[in-house]
């Protein structure tokens, strides 16, 4: 497997270190009690109001779902999504169950698919997260009502053979990682129409 952890200015957690967005699959598929046991570890994010409103829809390759799923992705995404063994199409619950907005419900869920990953990271399963596809027609292929936001869809496997990538894929595989510096990311708040950096 390769290994692209990062080269991070402090001790960060080491499963933190390890995740990365990969694209190239091996061909061994990920059994449905590893799918569920990423969907557990999704299940323990916070939430407002403890609501909990991820929710996924799982295509394993060969399946009906996965196919639609593909299909639904970017030409620049399915060239090398159709590879992995699961695709995961992340959605988001938009209201309270009294009918008002949560306008949370896109942050929880974010925290719920961060949850996923790291437990993927950890069971030495490579993840990444597309948002790009055709989310207006995902909603009528996948007859979601209007109370669900479809957020990302999400590609798991086991690592392949970068060399299976058509250029420039191939190079970013094995690219080492980049991240803003602190300096970037960290804003003074004097202004909110002028923020100054540090």
């Amino acid at each position: 497997m390769l290994r692209k952890d990062a080269d991070t200015r402090y001790p960060v957690n080491e499963l933190i270190r390890k995740r990365w967005s990969g694209r190239a699959f091996s061909e061994k598929m990920i059994t449905e009690e590893v799918v569920e046991q990423l969907l557990e570890a999704a299940s323990w994010a916070p939430s407002s109001m403890n609501e909990q409103p991820w929710r996924y829809i799982i295509g394993y390759k060969g399946d009906e779902n996965f196919e639609r799923m593909v299909n639904l992705l970017n030409p620049r995404n399915a060239v090398w999504a159709k590879d992995a063994p699961v695709l995961l199409f992340s959605l988001a619950k938009n209201t309270y169950p009294n009918g008002s907005k949560n306008k949370h419900a896109w942050y929880d869920t974010g925290a719920a698919n961060m949850n996923l990953m790291l437990e993927a990271a950890a069971n030495d399963i490579i993840t990444h997260v597309m948002g790009g596809a055709d989310f207006l027609s995902a909603k009528e292929e996948f007859g979601i009502s209007d109370e669900y936001d479809p957020v990302v869809f999400i590609a798991l496997g086991y690592h392949g053979d970068p060399d299976s990538l058509p250029e420039p894929l191939n190079t970013r595989e094995t690219a080492p990682r980049k991240r803003k510096p602190a300096e970037e990311i960290i804003l003074k708040t004097q202004s909110v129409n002028e923020p100054a950096h540090v």
